[in-house]
């Protein structure tokens, strides 16, 4: 990483220097609500940083849903190379995502740009009211892409697990989910059908990786949590989980930042495995 290139997280300060600069960053806005599916699109039309684009979860991030796949399934890879060249994204240029939820649809949108074989892509540190508080302007006139070819076809920098290759490691693999711990345990499940957790995983709610204000916690006391949570385990032993994909990307993205490289994702995460009776699941 350059002195001008962000790759896990960065500080509205140096967004707006990079915004004022000869070749400012592609800014994407995935601000989502899952009992709202149109409420972030209203907030980013309502007031947004000056020339974002808005990204939609389901529309953009998400192939068609089978009811056997979860709630949102990764699309090809081809299909969102050719998202990411709509947006403009090509090789090299740098691209910042940010909500206004605490980065859980930030991170989404991060990881898969890494998936793809973007390095230089970046999760806005606070969201959106990190920018209005670093004195940022906020503008209602839609962003304008400037689209590019489908994105070049390149080695992921973000490695996946299905559930065929997950069910083969069950326990002996740091399986982590970053759900509530309620929803972890199984005490209530308000989205999916069927409530607990995949046996053997972990517990690491997504939430616990900010700091009052809802920035990120610093990389050194993100390293030591995480250390505890996994108990040595290395990185690279590491599957995220979630409810279908999302927030397992933000505890990916808090271990990258903590200089802890390496772990995957299980994108279908349990609304994909508890949606097949046969699949073991665990309570407590």
């Amino acid at each position: 990483m350059t002195a001008s290139t962000f790759d896990t997280l960065i500080d509205a300060e140096a967004l707006r220097s990079l915004m004022a600069g000869d070749s400012p960053p592609i800014v994407l806005e995935a601000s989502f609500d899952l009992g709202d599916t149109a409420a972030g699109e209203r907030s980013y039309a309502a007031g947004h940083i000056p020339g974002s684009l808005y990204v939609h979860l389901d529309r953009d991030l998400c192939a068609t849903k089978s009811g056997r796949n979860g709630r949102h399934p990764l699309p090809e890879r081809a299909a969102f190379a050719r998202t990411a060249g709509d947006l403009g994204i090509a090789p090299g240029g740098q691209v910042v995502t940010l909500d206004r939820q605490g980065g859980m649809y930030a991170a989404r949108l991060w990881w898969m740009l890494r998936w793809l074989g973007h390095a230089p892509a970046a999760v806005l540190d606070g969201g959106f009211a990190a920018w209005l508080g670093a004195a940022g302007e906020s503008s209602t006139t839609p962003g304008v892409a400037k689209p590019a070819p489908a994105y070049p076809e390149r080695p992921a920098l973000a490695a996946t697990v299905d559930a065929a290759g997950l069910a083969s490691r069950l326990g002996r693999t740091a399986l982590l989910d970053a759900r509530s711990p309620e929803r972890f345990r199984g005490d209530k499940e308000p989205i999916d059908p069927v409530a607990g957790h995949i046996p053997g995983a972990l517990n690491r709610f997504h939430a616990a990786n900010l700091a009052p204000g809802g920035i990120f916690k610093p990389a050194e006391q993100l390293r030591g949590e995480f250390a505890s949570v996994l108990g040595g385990r290395a990185a690279s032993e590491v599957i995220h989980s979630c409810g279908s994909g999302v927030t397992a990307c933000h505890n990916l993205l808090a271990m990258e930042h903590a200089g802890l490289h390496g772990s995957r994702l299980y994108p279908g995460s349990w609304s994909e495995w508890s949606s097949d009776p046969a699949r073991p699941i665990a309570r407590g």
